[in-house]
């Protein structure tokens, strides 16, 4: 029996309160830097290395934590996941020295990946393979909202009572969440003969690689912008430094709305969604290097740089999964590892061209370029059509579909929560 309209309804909102948990914490350490360096006697460069532990710790939690995950249940493992991501939120907010919140950022980043991974399983298992697309836009819906709701509130807050009080909100969201998944979430066994070994023998997938490349080096162009972003509307557009955070607020819409709209067009064409994501991106990065220095272009063309991203993090998502059949939350969790890579990339080449005395618009060229190459990776050799799905096509080939199917079989635990 397929769950009532109000139960799927209920499931996405769970998996979207864990995203937006998740893109709180990812993104509100950026903003509270000044706040934690102070709090704990550094320097805020070495305050910024918790923000590279969070992310070093999706980049290693990902796929390690979906393949120790392969036999478990995917509701069962959605909460441990969710649990241990509280904990380092906690954590984090209780940390007595820099040291040791370098460590709680690491934990919290951990579940990361693996839990957009899962969730995006467990979401086409509700609404169907043939609305898969718009499975994972309902989740990473709470990721974008986050941007431009999370993060803005947890900078006010932490400039007004504290950084850490930010962090114990976050816990707060997971906690709620773990509720949420508990009540709304059916029970969802793994693949039939699934092993750590048969998610780890998923890794020598090419197609896998390929696409978690192309992700890789095409992600990071939007980084480059985004993550000298106030510098460059304070001193190239000439902002005031308190007009950023609603920028920054603005940006999260356009993210919210490139992620409903990358729903929609993942579910007509993922690979065609993938690559008019990328060539919209690397426009919207030429746009930004040209029209940096005029306040009302600046901040539209900032604005489009959030839709396409998520337009394009959306599809890239949702390809590791079609190449992943036998292995769909691996592959899921995966994109998050490859974001974060871009996250780095992006970062560091934008860096060096700043340090080069090249000016902040110079980053938006380095994206562009950044794009271009991951276009060009997914034209030259990411082409190629993910196992087909059908009768008699074999066990990973009947994976394809996801989870979603088996959950529509399995009638007395979709039926009895």
């Amino acid at each position: 029996m397929v769950l009532t309209p109000a139960r799927t309804r209920a499931a996405l909102l769970a998996l979207a309160l864990g995203g937006f948990g998740i893109g709180t914490t990812e993104f509100a350490t950026m903003g509270l830097l000044p706040e934690i360096a102070a709090d704990l006697g550094v320097s805020i460069p070495s305050a910024g290395h918790a923000i590279t532990a969070y992310a070093l710790g999706v980049v290693v939690g990902a796929p390690v934590l979906a393949a120790l995950g392969a036999r478990a249940d995917r509701r069962r493992l959605l909460l441990v996941l969710m649990a241990a991501f509280t904990v380092g939120n906690v954590l984090s907010a209780f940390a007595p020295t820099a040291e040791t919140l370098v460590l709680a950022r690491f934990v919290a980043g951990l579940p990361h990946g693996a839990f957009f991974g899962v969730g995006a399983v467990m979401g086409t298992a509700v609404v169907g393979p043939e609305r898969r697309g718009r499975a994972v836009a309902a989740m990473m819906t709470g990721l974008t909202v986050a941007c431009a709701v999370g993060v803005p509130l947890s900078a006010v807050v932490g400039t007004a009572v504290g950084w850490r009080w930010a962090f114990v909100g976050v816990g707060v969201i997971g906690l709620v969440t773990l509720a949420a998944l508990r009540a709304w979430t059916p029970t969802l066994p793994p693949l039939p003969g699934a092993t750590v070994r048969t998610e780890l023998a998923a890794l020598r997938n090419r197609r896998l690689w390929i696409a978690f490349g192309a992700g890789a080096i095409g992600f990071g162009g939007m980084f480059a912008v985004y993550s000298y972003v106030k510098p460059l509307l304070t001193e190239v557009t000439g902002l005031d430094v308190a007009v950023v955070p609603l920028v920054l607020a603005l940006y999260g819409v356009g993210m919210t709305a490139g992620t409903l709209v990358g729903g929609r067009l993942a579910d007509r064409s993922v690979l065609g969604t993938v690559v008019g994501g990328m060539v919209a991106t690397i426009v919207v990065l030429v746009a930004i290097a040209l029209v940096g220095p005029y306040p009302v272009p600046a901040v539209a063309a900032i604005v489009l740089l959030g839709v396409t991203s998520q337009v394009l993090g959306l599809s890239l998502q949702t390809r590791l999964m079609d190449v992943s059949p036998a292995a769909p939350s691996l592959g899921a969790a995966l994109c998050h590892s490859a974001l974060n890579l871009g996250n780095a990339a992006g970062a560091f080449f934008g860096g060096l061209v700043i340090a080069a005395g090249l000016g902040y618009l110079a980053p938006a060229w380095v994206g562009a370029g950044l794009t271009a190459l991951g276009l060009l990776v997914v034209l030259t050799v990411g082409r190629s059509a993910p196992p087909a799905v059908g009768p008699g096509a074999g066990r990973s080939a009947t994976a394809a579909t996801g989870a979603e199917e088996r959950a529509r079989d399995l009638t007395p635990e979709l039926s009895a929560r």
